[in-house]
């Protein structure tokens, strides 16, 4: 039973340490050996500490030096053993350690084809340039919503993390046409260009604007004077961070009770969402206005505007606002009754 015991605990340490597990396993055998053959000495010839010490390093290392002392033929015998033991085990290291390597690398250069497999099968996903402190919480925002994103990043120990955490990702300059178009931007629905770097977020945008003219295209700018730099360069819509950041802390000093609600909401803390809801040309909604929709009573969500489909929007519509193929409800309600109108749209 206690030997049943001891070898399930050996099973759990070679699933802990994965491939490290030779390695380890070869360095306590090595170290099992030099100790037996320090105590095997002093015990059978009766040598000192040192002596043995000495004889079992210019055996195991197989040097050919002469023998400390003149060995009995117990010693030799006990030499012979310890020689196979050692030399066996030197061998089992190496093997242990060109494994780890090859594996290391066959594991890396595996996992990164079949995640660009994964990543050519994609359409209409996002794609994020720079993994920074902006390009993490989009990417994190992203991927809370169950929507598929490749992230390009160049920094190594980043691509690395997002690796362990199983992000699509592909290491490389976002600059380059061919990291681009790996990370599929022919089928890609939105590109985020977060590089701190805003003439890199100009170039990303100039690229993916001519590579995919459909390609819907949010850009990061530094200052107010980078909008109409990026806008002219191809992209849908400019952030400006610092200019949000600053804005918020304002307000929330300016109207701090509007604030924590668009906090709440936002965080998902509480059972409340804003969200966009496209009306296609199917929905039963189409040419229907806001009392024939029932949109509260049936959904209880509330409309706070309609996007028309020229791009005109309608804050706090009426109730006799009709709804038309291609507009966008803003609507503030619970998760659950965001899912059910979705059915319909």
């Amino acid at each position: 039973m206690k030997s049943k015991s001891i070898f399930v605990k050996l099973l759990r340490l070679r699933r802990e340490f994965g491939m490290f597990w030779g390695l380890i396993a070869g360095f306590i055998y090595m170290t099992l050996v030099f100790i037996g053959g320090i105590i095997g000495y002093m015990w059978l010839e009766g040598w000192s500490l040192l002596n043995s010490f000495y004889m079992v390093v210019i055996t195991l290392s197989t040097v050919g030096f002469m023998e400390v002392l003149p060995l009995s033929d117990q010693g030799r015998l006990f030499t012979s053993i310890l020689i196979l033991g050692g030399v066996g085990g030197f061998a089992y290291l190496i093997g242990a350690f060109s494994q780890l390597l090859v594996e290391g690398r066959l594991q890396a250069i595996l996992g990164r084809r079949r995640m660009q497999n994964t990543i050519g099968k994609l359409k209409g996903h996002i794609i994020v340039c720079g993994y920074g402190r902006i390009g993490q919480i989009v990417t994190k925002e992203v991927l809370d919503e169950g929507l598929d994103i490749v992230v390009i990043e160049n920094n190594p120990e980043l691509v690395s993390q997002m690796e362990a955490a199983g992000i699509a990702c592909i290491e490389g300059d976002a600059t380059n046409d061919e990291i681009l178009s790996m990370a599929g931007l022919s089928n890609a629905g939105t590109l985020i260009a977060a590089m701190s770097d805003e003439a890199a977020n100009v170039y990303v945008t100039l690229i993916a604007r001519q590579s995919n003219i459909n390609v819907n295209i949010v850009a990061r700018g530094n200052n107010t004077t980078s909008i109409s730099r990026l806008e002219f360069a191809g992209a849908d819509r400019v952030v400006l961070p610092h200019t949000i950041g600053g804005v918020s802390m304002a307000q929330s000093v300016l109207r701090p009770t509007v604030t924590s609600f668009m906090d709440i909401t936002m965080r998902s803390e509480i059972d409340l969402q804003m969200e966009e809801l496209f009306v296609s040309d199917s929905s039963e909604l189409v040419g229907l206005d806001l009392i024939e929709s029932k949109i509260r009573p049936r959904f209880n969500l509330i409309i706070i505007a309609i996007r028309k489909g020229n791009g005109e929007m309608v804050f706090n519509p009426g109730p006799k606002e009709v709804i038309e193929a291609g507009d966008t409800l803003l609507t503030v309600g619970k998760i659950s009754d965001l899912s059910a109108i979705s059915e319909i749209l």
